[in-house]
């Protein structure tokens, strides 16, 4: 989109709900007002990173699809959980059309006082018993995990990048040489007209084009399976690196806890007041399982598709290249 009569061109992101039906645009700004707006107001929950702003040339094709591809990643992420997909300021992201009303919401979202730890005020937990050193347990189990799966997901995803740049480069190139070697052989057979075989020379050279095919098919190959991976890897990557910060905040719940129940038992304390300190450690636990839960339940979907897609393009494309050199191979058949 432009503005100032063409003088400036803008990037706008179409957005439909569902439950709205009409469309709004947003541009790169936008989600990164409403991405701030969730940090500052959810401490307690994992909220997914932005793709990243490239100041420079952001304008390139490839790197406006790649940005395309994560913004719908986060936004259907946004949109699964249970919390975040319910906040004001997302509602209103969604489905403000209206300039004035967008800044009156706006305005609205960055005057909320229920932020950060005010914001667990709001919360209705069980009342049910809570075990502390079972939720303690529990986080100490989670954090164990986060950190062996983000080191995995960056393995994963130093793989995949490094096969992304073998597939443009490497590979395209030696089935290209390759592919060109067989054209200098059928040139070859052709400097002999009385012992040359027209339909020998037809057939290698068809290979040597063949090969040279496949070679543009690999290059052209990430786009179907490794992309779409790597964006997945991108975000859990993001989801993960917040759950230190997280746990933090737990752990220090935790500690205030034992102290005060500590100082309550030497007298130091009023029961009522240590009491309270549990209670609100109680809030912090419950909402961190929760997020938790919702993390895993989200994990193994999004990696079910991951892998589903991977495999399925994978197939493809492997049955698309046997079929150009069954295509070729049926050229000597005649011979």
């Amino acid at each position: 989109q432009t503005k100032f009569k063409g003088i400036k061109s803008y990037i706008s992101y179409k957005l439909t709900p569902t439950h709205a039906g009409s469309p709004v645009y947003r541009r790169y700004k936008h989600f990164d007002w409403l991405y701030n707006r969730l940090l500052h107001k959810f401490t307690v929950i994992s909220v997914p990173h932005l793709p990243e702003k490239q100041a420079t040339g952001r304008f390139e094709e490839d790197f406006i699809e790649k940005r395309k591809r994560r913004l719908i990643l986060w936004m259907d992420h946004m949109t699964s959980h249970p919390v975040l997909s319910q906040y004001e300021g997302f509602q209103h992201f969604l489905s403000c059309l209206d300039d004035k009303q967008w800044k009156m919401g706006k305005r609205r979202a960055e005057k909320d006082e229920m932020v950060g730890a005010s914001f667990l005020l709001t919360f209705q937990i069980p009342t049910e018993h809570q075990d502390l050193q079972d939720v303690e347990d529990r986080v100490d189990t989670f954090k164990a995990f986060s950190k062996k799966m983000d080191d995995s997901v960056l393995q994963l995803s130093t793989v995949a990048s490094e096969l992304v740049r073998k597939h443009v480069g490497g590979f395209r190139k030696e089935f290209q040489k390759l592919g060109s070697a067989f054209q200098a052989i059928s040139h070859a057979f052709q400097m002999d007209p009385p012992f040359s075989s027209e339909a020998l020379n037809s057939a290698i050279s068809h290979t040597g084009r063949t090969y040279e095919a496949v070679g543009e098919m690999f290059a052209e190959q990430p786009k179907n399976d490794l992309f779409q991976m790597l964006d997945t890897l991108s975000l859990y990557q993001g989801l993960l690196s917040n759950f230190p910060d997280i746990i933090h905040l737990q752990k220090g719940a935790f500690a205030k806890v034992k102290e005060s129940q500590r100082m309550s038992d030497e007298g130091r304390m009023a029961q009522d007041e240590a009491d309270g300190i549990r209670r609100r450690c109680r809030v912090v636990g419950f909402a961190l399982q929760a997020e938790m839960n919702h993390f895993h339940q989200r994990r193994e979907l999004d990696f079910k598709h991951m892998m589903q897609n991977y495999l399925r393009q994978q197939i493809l494309f492997y049955q698309r290249v046997g079929q150009q050199l069954e295509k070729t191979l049926r050229m000597y058949d005649s011979l």
